[in-house]
């Protein structure tokens, strides 16, 4: 095997870029015959986690299951790209416990480009009391004290923060063996 496994957990408000990053990631490692998986927050909500509502203790219930699935995968060689909100410093600092090798991503906006990306509506649905509970209005997100990367995806290209977060990979030798990336962008 060409690299070790590991989750980079990408952890940011709701419209911040994550499953935009996450999926370049995957894209630039899979060409590069890595073995990758994606847990994006909206497809384990609809699966894993369905039936769990948004209150703190379901959040970090979401978030645990979501750490317990990274940790078999990563112990088994994959590198894991979790894509979710988990808004609680509490939840991430366990999901790095038991996940051991774990790199956290700051996928860092602001809350007011994050509502204007919003295609779905959520945060004016949130804004209008239709939606109670919603992170970054009405419910806290906890930044990252100390993210191991941080990508402000305001200022920077999916391009540039995909290889801050690869930089950071390879640097902690999770990459050994495995050449550079290539570009995000399909042929």
């Amino acid at each position: 095997m060409k690299h070790r496994g590991v989750t980079v957990w990408l952890t940011g408000l709701s419209g911040a870029g994550k499953t935009t990053l996450s999926q370049c990631l995957a894209h630039k490692l899979r060409l590069c015959g890595c073995k990758v998986e994606v847990l994006d927050g909206d497809a384990v909500r609809k699966t894993l986690t369905k039936g769990l509502g948004f209150s703190r203790e379901d959040r970090v219930e979401n978030v645990r299951r979501i750490a317990y699935v990274a940790h078999l995968l990563t112990r088994n060689g994959v590198i894991v790209l979790v894509s979710a909100i988990s808004p609680y410093r509490v939840a991430r600092d366990e999901a790095r416990q038991l996940i051991g090798d774990f790199v956290e991503v700051y996928v860092n906006a602001p809350l007011k480009v994050c509502e204007q990306r919003d295609v779905k509506g959520l945060y004016k649905r949130a804004r209008a009391g239709e939606i109670a509970h919603y992170t970054g209005v009405d419910d806290p997100y906890e930044p990252p004290l100390h993210p191991d990367v941080e990508c402000r995806t305001h200022l920077e290209c999916v391009e540039e923060s995909a290889e801050k977060v690869l930089a950071k990979v390879r640097a902690l030798g999770y990459l050994e063996g495995v050449h550079e990336t290539v570009s995000c962008q399909e042929p």
